[in-house]
């Protein structure tokens, strides 16, 4: 069976064959409820108050400060949505232009009610600036969210300095912490004192199952459940537990800190080694003046379409992301590019690569001698569409 060549671990990451084993028994023999009192349930009870401890451990925080929910998005949202109903008035809603679309299209839902939704601009590195923040603190504003680390660029923030800036005013200070999570090491109890108030972590990001996330959460901010029913989740996200998932989560977690004292440094070698090779072709690459995931490349050729050029490479064997989001009706560039001031002629040719546990040098050189030979391709194609009959026959 042909099987491409997997660099695109931004978006997913396969299922750690330990994290399937954990899972397991949780999908056969021990099938209970959690909320049941029966031993069935108690035995899933128990599986999910482990993974819950794995899971604070993996992120410095207590136990009680982690709630499961289904994915990031819906994080995210819990966050967002169940802060700002607590304020009975709205206020001003601050996040980054950078943000994934389940942050910036919430917060832009949140201003169709009756919020004001401020965007931070970031500089040409893609870095929101603190200066950018001081700005918009003579309005007071209540809800802040800044990611960790971005999914398109993999650029970090400086989020201990954000939000002390912030603090001044009495904002809550979210942060979408989804990329970062076992790639970096992370501490809530350190970015709690530094004014961080709740953090969003998903399990398909390091080898766990999709199907689970959690929000992080410091107990003094007051949340509105999304999901009424059960009181689940300390209320807050009701619905019974995909117990096998926050197993699957719970497991990930804990290989994923083990693996930090060897993993990012390794990683970091072959994303120079790609970048080298990148560089070597003639490739912009974005956001390499920042501090970055170890990870993941971000880059374009100009004047060759980066959904062309995706495709092209899964059909010699790799599997790499577009950083447009297009639809055949409506291609639209990058909005993280559009933030850093890419032109589009440069941004509609984004690639990201984004590489794993499970990538080797061979697979980087082999990797960079596709791209090399598809871009001369395009390239070539580029040419001579570019070149205009004349009425002789004749080419112009």
């Amino acid at each position: 069976m042909f099987a491409p060549v997997y660099l695109d671990h931004n978006a997913t990451t396969p299922v750690d064959a330990r994290v399937l084993e954990a899972m397991l028994p949780y999908l056969r023999e021990q099938y209970g409820n959690a909320s049941s009192r029966h031993e069935y349930g108690r035995a899933a009870r128990r599986a999910v108050d482990e993974a819950r401890q794995q899971v604070a451990a993996a992120v410095g925080a207590h136990p009680t400060e982690v709630l499961f929910t289904s994915g990031g998005s819906e994080a995210n949202n819990l966050f967002l949505k169940g802060a700002a109903a607590s304020f009975r008035h709205g206020g001003l809603l601050v996040v980054s232009a950078i943000e994934h679309p389940c942050v910036r299209n919430t917060a832009r839902q949140l201003g169709r009610q009756g919020w004001q939704v401020h965007e931070l601009a970031v500089d040409a590195a893609g870095r929101v600036l603190n200066t950018e923040l001081e700005a918009v603190l003579a309005g007071k504003p209540r809800l802040v969210s800044v990611m960790l680390a971005n999914n398109e660029t993999g650029v970090l923030q400086d989020l201990p300095a954000l939000a002390g800036t912030a603090r001044s005013c009495g904002a809550w200070f979210h942060t979408d912490a989804v990329q970062a999570l076992g790639k970096l090491p992370l501490d809530f109890r350190a970015l709690n004192r530094a004014g961080i108030h709740a953090l969003t972590v998903s399990a398909h990001k390091i080898g766990g199952p999709k199907g689970a996330a959690a929000l992080v959460l410091d107990k003094r901010v007051d949340l509105a459940p999304l999901i009424a029913g059960g009181g689940q989740e300390r209320g807050l996200r009701s619905g019974t537990e995909n117990v096998a998932a926050i197993v699957g989560f719970g497991r990930a977690c804990e290989l994923a800190v083990s693996r930090l004292e060897s993993l990012p440094a390794r990683l970091a070698i072959l994303r120079d080694r790609l970048e080298a090779g990148l560089q070597r072709l003639g490739a912009v690459i974005f956001g390499a003046g920042a501090d970055r995931l170890p990870n993941t490349s971000y880059f374009a050729f100009a004047d060759l379409d980066g959904e062309t050029l995706v495709g092209r490479l899964d059909r010699a064997g790799f599997a790499v992301a577009s950083g447009a989001a297009c639809s055949s009706a409506n291609p639209e560039p990058s909005h993280v590019l559009q933030a850093m001031g890419v032109p589009e002629r440069l941004s509609r040719g984004a690639v990201r690569v984004s590489l794993g546990a499970e990538t080797s040098e061979e697979n980087i050189d082999q990797f960079l001698g596709a791209l090399e030979i598809t871009v001369a391709g395009l390239k070539n194609l580029t040419a001579l569409g570019s070149r205009t009959p004349c009425i002789n026959g004749a080419t112009a």
